[in-house]
């Protein structure tokens, strides 16, 4: 090996979490084990989303032989971008190695992968040379042997989660002050203004903005161009006059959140929030005002992440819908909320829910490939579970007139090897915060009791 780069040596797990890893250490070279070719081999029966990594990690290194017409593989492969994928590139890109011969030590797989490694460091002494994994215990393992070792972090969508966009900012005190010039107007009973940005006013599409020192003023940025913003004064859905499917906002959030939730122009909605916040009951609430008074949209579509916060309770019998529901929880809490007010007593309920039961369909996320919604509802709960490739499989599924509401508690993250930063939820947040048609609100208040508030604090 020539040159004076790093070799970057990949571990199962890295592979498995990101197949396109092997492309996304730039100028630097990769090196993997033998060890870790037989893991993925082990790992690619099945139809999970770990499987199907494992197989396009086959596919790519059996492209990159074939790219390299007949060149030995002891002289490495270069690692060229394969078809259909784009990527950000370096000028010149590194080159991929494998394991040539392998010393007779049976154990444990991690042991195998630091033996490799320690061979690779006695032929390359002059390289610097680092085991990238996800597994903290390896990691760990390898510190004491002296061998240095990094998490992957490619896929981290921001440094710092306390940095995420937040959906919403507080106006100064002086904030009419600062711009003398406002164009009003009404129109359809909605009040806008168009004013200058200032320098200091980093404002997204979408974004609430409110004054603390008028409950009145909360206003909603619908667009920037060219130094001018048009805001809209949002509606006040913390009044009974105005409350979704009889849910009124209980808080700031929860107004912004359902303003959004309305607004058809908004075609992807994220809210994030602790336990309790109301994100569901918010979704669900907006979603029947839509799908049956307005008939904006034909039926809500409800899934999530099926991952156990304790141990597994095995197969489930029954049907996609009848195997969803132990883990739809929170749509029959909440459906229990927003049908109790209605009149008629216990008949009158049972109706109300045989009807909404034919509006809302519980769907499992294991068959979403390749499907297309069609002015549909889609609520993604618990999405702080899924990786950014699951996220975009999911979003890339909607068809025209179709929303997407995506809840989550990046503080509840059940999934191995994702972090607050790594979610696939914080991901979606910060690479659509700029689209005109998406909106973003972090909910704040737990609204659900006195109890769940002083939990949430203290434990």
């Amino acid at each position: 090996m020539t040159g004076n780069k790093r070799i970057y040596v990949l571990d199962t797990n890295v592979l498995l979490h990101d197949p396109t890893a092997l492309f996304r250490f730039e100028e630097h070279d990769i090196y993997i084990p033998m060890t870790v070719l037989e893991e993925l081999d082990e790992k690619k029966k099945g139809g999970s989303e770990v499987s199907r990594n494992g197989r396009q990690v086959s596919r790519f290194i059996n492209e990159l032989i074939q790219q390299s017409g007949g060149t030995p593989l002891a002289e490495g492969l270069p690692l060229n971008n394969p078809q259909g994928l784009k990527l950000a590139r370096s000028a010149t890109v590194g080159r991929l190695y494998f394991q040539q011969r392998t010393s007779q030590t049976h154990g444990k797989a991690d042991n195998q992968i630091l033996n490799a490694v320690s061979e690779l460091l006695e032929a390359e002494p002059s390289k610097s040379i680092i085991l990238v994994s996800k597994d903290i215990n390896l990691r760990i393992k390898a510190s004491i042997f002296g061998i240095d070792a990094e998490d992957y972090e490619n896929d981290r969508a921001l440094d710092d989660f306390a940095l995420l966009y937040n959906g919403a900012a507080e106006l100064p005190e002086d904030f009419w002050d600062r711009h003398p010039e406002v164009r009003s107007w009404s129109e359809r009973g909605r009040t806008y203004y168009q004013i200058k940005v200032l320098p200091d006013e980093r404002w997204h599409s979408q974004q609430c903005l409110y004054l603390p020192s008028d409950h009145d003023l909360e206003l909603r940025v619908l667009g920037l161009n060219e130094g001018q913003a048009t805001l809209v004064l949002l509606d006040d859905h913390g009044h009974a006059n105005h409350s979704v499917w009889g849910i009124a906002a209980r808080n700031r959030e929860q107004n912004f959140a359902l303003n959004v939730l309305m607004d058809p122009e908004v075609d992807f909605v994220t809210l994030l929030g602790t336990a309790g916040t109301g994100k569901t009951l918010l979704a669900l609430a907006a979603g029947l005002a839509q799908v049956m008074d307005q008939q904006r949209y034909r039926e809500i579509i409800m899934t999530r992440a099926t991952v156990s916060v304790g141990e597994d309770i095995g197969f489930l019998p029954g049907t996609e819908e009848e195997k969803m529901t132990p883990w739809m929880g929170a749509l029959t809490d909440n459906l229990e909320v927003l049908t109790s007010p209605q009149e008629g007593g216990t008949w009158g309920r049972q109706a109300t829910n045989d009807l909404l039961a034919s509006r809302i369909k519980i769907r499992s996320m294991n068959f979403m490939r390749g499907r297309t919604f069609l002015s549909r509802y889609l609520i993604i709960d618990e999405a702080q579970n899924l990786t950014s490739k699951q996220m975009k499989t999911l979003i890339t599924r909607a068809g025209p007139g179709t929303k997407i509401v995506c809840l989550g508690n990046v503080e509840q993250i059940d999934t191995p090897y994702l972090t607050e930063t790594t979610s696939g939820l914080t991901y979606a947040v910060d690479r659509f915060k700029d689209w005109a048609h998406s909106a973003h609100i972090t909910l704040r208040r737990g609204e659900r009791s006195r109890l769940a508030d002083f939990a949430s604090e203290v434990l």
